[in-house]
């Protein structure tokens, strides 16, 4: 069953990752230094740095608490808490679909806006639509559970999200919602409304 389930994701994934490349890259500046919060299989920052219209010499690193090995970029251990960088040590910093999984939320996306310099990518599920609860903790089920992944099952709104960055001072620039990810039959039943990006500028004090 768990097999099944990991090569029916890999093609919804691989579609994915395209349609979030097209939201991703032109975010990215020549010369970026750029961390994926919770990188996984690294592909997702693979895919941005491979793209034909990224940016020359933008650099990528990883950041697992449990890296796999063999990732396509290079990935740092986290063992939670404070990152192991200093302020501002990155341009861009992308946390995707690693908030909904974590205890203390607000203290991780405080750590992206420390080493981040110019923006946070946050993406993540909108609780928004008929049966949203529900649809999207099957989504999250599904990709999760063949990787051993646990699930909170804990999602936000459009307007909790908003609230959630002026309480970690960081200033919503664009949302991209609804998003459409997946192939036909997945995005009429888990994509638009459910799914969520925020382009989050850091402000120039660190007093947060």
């Amino acid at each position: 069953m768990k097999s099944l389930m990991r090569t029916i994701h890999a093609g919804v994934y691989a579609e994915r990752l395209r349609r979030l490349a097209d939201v991703f890259v032109p975010l990215v500046l020549p010369g970026d230094r750029v961390l994926d919060v919770g990188c996984g299989n690294g592909l997702l920052l693979r895919t941005l740095l491979d793209d034909p219209r990224c940016p020359a010499r933008v650099e990528g690193v990883g950041l697992e608490r449990a890296p796999r090995g063999g990732e396509p970029v290079p990935v740092i251990e986290y063992q939670g808490g404070k990152f192991p960088f200093e302020d501002g040590a990155f341009d861009v910093v992308i946390v995707a679909d690693v908030l909904h999984h974590e205890a203390n939320e607000n203290s991780l996306l405080k750590e992206c806006a420390r080493v981040s310099r110019r923006m946070v990518i946050l993406k993540d599920h909108a609780r928004d639509g008929l049966l949203a609860q529900a649809r999207i903790s099957l989504i999250d089920w599904a990709a999760n559970s063949p990787y051993g992944v646990p699930c909170l099952y804990r999602y936000h709104s459009p307007s909790e999200w908003r609230a959630i960055f002026a309480e970690v001072g960081l200033d919503l620039t664009k949302e991209h919602h609804p998003l459409r990810l997946y192939p036909r039959g997945w995005e009429f039943a888990f994509g638009g409304r459910l799914q969520y990006v925020a382009e989050l500028s850091v402000r120039t004090n660190r007093d947060r």
